[in-house]
Formats: structure tokens, C-alpha cells, sequence
């Protein structure tokens, strides 16, 4: 099947809004703009504040790093971006879109027409979203948050600079935190790695494989940039080892299609003569020890009082990964969530926000917020899922979605996507080699088929 061009609403009707607020929007990425977006839709006065030079976010790639690779000291300057330069998706471009703006090859020069597409056209997608709903000019770029705390009427005052240093107090009615979460990283704990000689780095600060010509690394983790991360290396380097939590303690096995790859259990510790123990015994003389161990949820500028907290990486509390219920709806988050479809999941959220904050649609009491929020976190105690998988989605990503769309009154995810996302994700684990490449239109959903063409044909679905 040839994706149409999509001939899409750009003219949607604005609500009128019960109450018009005055709302500051953290961050210009994926969740940033469709936050804006959805807010101005519903009648609000959006100003949106950017760090960096340009919208996108972690999609905005660059080839510098930090000063410090591992990312641990708190002085280094921050770079905003964790792409290296191989990226392609891991979700098709059709499953990956925002809900009314399909994301597909649109034939007008595309960079990248390939259903799984590397990072520029991702980046592309989002400017030209960014042109179309015109989100540009809600956009302050290269002003960087720097405090956000309550003042009287409950009320919110935003500190920014800009790259200036000059510093600007403002006050809003609403804050919505869109800052993302892929730059500070989560290191892993290795007994004896401060006398290791060895390089550490994490893979917030890895773009080519070239500097590690001829060297022998050492990767911890078995995510999607672990996957990615080892494969890119192993054409260069002289031997890789991936150390995983998920295996069983006598894994050693040579990774399929791979001379030089080898998959361990966990590293059991580090010495000073250079060599790295694991848990099955082998001993490895390595040069790089290089984490893909996750990020961290981090928001320095966010001055609460201790009312929102950073726990073992479970933000909380927060009603259904949203509100704090003790400041709802004035403070929000959009885009915690993960292992997720991000984009179309932060368009529901940011739905959600703005109708609450114009009183067209309400919020539970405080109390039974918490009281929700509690009832949560019990169950994931119960089921022995650790505090720092608190926003994994994995397993109820969609049920999420279409209760956030079943408040909002608006259509939920279409089957078409969920059907495809079912696919490839099982594609992915038993292919990771080659499914990004094996996706023929033939195995597109076919009892789906009508929706995705009225979809890509339309712009919304009717």
C-alpha cells in the first residue's frame, strides 16, 4: 500500500473556553509543542520555553558531548540531546505520529522515506507539525528555566535566563512540565570501578563508533539503545561484551550474526589492574566500560516544597502520571510515561490538561486522587514491580490512552495502531536484526487497512 499525501485540518475549530489561562509550557520536544498546541486549542494563553535554539527536544541531534562522558559531574555543561548519529526508529513512522498529523512520507523531499526512519526525518516531522499549527511563535528560544515555585493565589513564578544570562520573573496561571527525560543518566553500580583505569562513559554522550577502533567495551544493558549501541560498535572495536540484568548468571554466548560480540550476565566488579569480573566467572581486559543504563527523571527547576518528589525515579505523587493532586490542575506533566507510543500518548495528556485547567472538564477531589495514587502504588507493590518502573507503560500503555480520550470526549488510539504496535514489537524481539528493514505494506493489518487509508487520507480520523 503507497501512503497518500494527507490533505490535514490545519484550521481546527478553537474552544471556547470556559477560562482563559495564562500557561507556561517547560520544554519545546514532542510533548512541548502538542502540550501548546492542545492548550491554545482550548483558549489559553501559551508561552512555551525552549533551552536550546530549536524545537524537537532530544530529536534535535548534535555531535557534541559533555565534558564529563559519564555524566556525573553536577558543573558540566548539559546537552540537551542523547541521539547518536546511526538512530533510526524503532516504531513505524504511521504508529509513531501525533493523532492528526500523520506521520508519513509526504514525498516533498523527504529525508528519509524509510518506514523506520533515522532521527532527521523525526526531526523534520516535528518542525513541520511546529509550522502547521503555527507553534513557532509561542516559542521563546535559548531561555533556559531555572526556578519555578508557588507565590500568592496560587500562582506560579517562572525564573528564566536567556544565553545572555539576563533574567526574567513571570507569573502564570498554570505550568506544564514538558522537559523530557533523556538527559541524566542512571549509571550502573560497579564494586571497584573507582581504582578501574579504565574509560567510563554513558550513552547519553556516544554519537559514532570510531573512537572505539580496536578497542575492547564493555556494554551494560539489553534496551533498544543497548541493542542499537553494540551492533554500531562491533564494526569497529575488537571485542564486545554486553552485560545484561536479564540474563541467567551462566550466560556466555556469542550474539547471532556477530564474531565479536558476547553476552554476559552482570558485572560483578572491577579491578585495579584493569580487568572487569562477571557474575559467570569470565574475565574481560577492557578499555570502555560504556552505560546504556537509562536516564533519570530530573527537574531542577521545579520548587515545590517537597510536594513532588523524585523517588528511586518515580515521580510521585501524581495522578495517573499527570497531576500532583495536592497543586491540580496547576502543575502538570506530560510525557513521563514510558515504554510507550510517546507522541500520540503525550497529544492525549496534553488534551486532557488543557481542559481541566479551562474548567471544561473536571478533576477528581484532592482526596480521592490520592487516593487513587496510593491504590497504585500499592498494586505495584503487591505485583513486586520495583518504585523505579513506576512510569513503565508497557503492559497497559493503550488502556491508559484510551481513558485519558474517554475523559477528554475525543476519539481513542485507532486499532490500526494498536494492531501494528503489537507487530512490530514482536517483530523486534525475535528479528532485531532486520525488522526495521522487513516491513512490507503486505503486513500492514488488513481488517485495520480502511482506517489507516481514511487516517493518512484525512488527517483525523472521522
Amino acid at each position: 500500500m503507497v501512503n497518500p499525501v494527507p490533505t490535514i485540518q490545519s484550521n481546527l475549530p478553537t474552544i471556547l473556553p470556559l477560562h482563559s489561562r495564562n500557561v507556561a509550557v517547560i520544554g519545546a520536544g514532542a510533548a512541548g509543542l502538542v502540550a501548546a498546541r492542545e492548550l491554545r486549542r482550548e483558549g489559553h494563553k501559551v508561552v512555551v520555553l525552549e533551552k536550546d535554539n530549536q524545537i524537537g527536544g532530544t530529536w534535535v541531534y548534535t555531535p557534541r558531548v559533555e565534558t564529563d562522558p559519564i555524566g556525573l559531574d553536577p558543573g558540566r555543561e548539559i546537552i540537551q540531546s542523547s541521539l547518536y548519529s546511526s538512530l533510526r526508529t524503532n516504531l513505524p513512522r504511521e504508529v509513531m505520529g501525533y493523532m492528526d498529523y500523520p506521520f508519513v512520507s509526504r514525498n516533498r523531499g523527504s529525508v528519509d522515506p524509510r518506514r523506520f526512519p533515522g532521527h532527521m526525518e523525526v526531526s523534520k516531522y516535528l518542525k513541520e507539525f511546529a509550522r502547521h499549527f503555527g507553534i513557532h511563535e509561542m516559542v521563546r528560544y535559548e531561555t533556559e528555566v531555572v526556578n519555578v515555585g508557588l507565590v500568592e493565589n496560587n500562582k506560579w513564578k517562572v525564573r528564566s535566563k536567556t544565553r545572555h544570562d539576563c533574567y526574567n520573573d513571570e507569573i502564570y496561571d498554570a505550568v506544564v512540565v514538558c522537559n523530557g527525560h533523556y538527559t541524566e543518566p542512571r549509571i550502573a553500580d560497579i564494586p571497584g570501578i573507582d581504582s578501574w583505569p579504565g574509560k567510563q562513559m554513558h550513552s547519553h554522550n556516544y554519537r559514532v563508533p570510531e573512537p572505539f577502533q580496536d578497542q575492547v567495551v564493555i556494554l551494560i544493558g539489553n534496551s533498544a539503545s543497548a541493542v542499537d549501541i553494540c551492533r554500531d560498535i562491533a564494526g569497529v572495536a575488537k571485542e564486545v561484551y554486553v552485560a545484561s540484568r536479564s540474563v541467567a548468571d551462566e550466560t556466555y554466548e556469542k550474539q547471532l550474526g556477530y564474531d565479536n560480540i558476547w553476552l554476559h550476565p552482570m558485572i560483578e566488579s572491577a579491578r585495579e589492574d584493569g580487568t572487569v569480573v562477571f557474575r559467570n566467572g569470565n574475565v574481560v581486559l577492557a578499555d570502555v566500560i560504556l552505560h546504556c543504563t537509562g536516564y533519570k527523571y530530573h527537574f531542577p527547576f521545579l520548587d515545590t516544597n517537597g510536594t513532588v518528589t523524585v523517588d528511586d525515579n518515580c515521580v510521585g505523587p501524581l495522578y495517573k502520571h499527570v497531576f500532583p493532586p495536592v497543586l491540580a490542575p496547576w502543575l502538570s506533566f506530560v510525557g513521563l510515561p514510558w515504554k510507550v507510543v510517546p507522541f500520540p500518548l503525550s497529544e492525549l495528556q496534553s488534551k486532557w490538561i488543557a481542559g481541566n485547567l479551562s474548567g471544561r472538564l473536571a478533576l477528581p477531589s484532592q482526596e480521592e486522587m490520592m487516593e487513587d495514587v496510593k491504590a497504585f502504588y500499592s498494586k505495584l507493590e503487591d505485583s513486586g514491580i520495583p518504585k523505579r518502573y513506576t512510569h513503565n507503560m508497557d503492559s497497559y500503555q493503550f488502556d491508559y490512552d484510551d481513558r485519558l480520550a474517554e475523559q477528554c470526549g475525543c476519539p481513542g488510539i485507532e486499532k490500526w495502531r494498536k494492531q501494528m504496535y503489537n507487530a512490530v514489537s514482536k517483530k523486534r524481539r525475535d528479528r532485531p536484526e532486520t525488522y526495521r528493514d522487513e516491513w512490507d505494506d503486505h503486513d500492514l493489518i488488513l481488517e485495520a487497512e480502511e482506517d489507516f487509508i481514511k487516517y493518512t487520507s484525512n488527517g483525523v480520523v472521522e
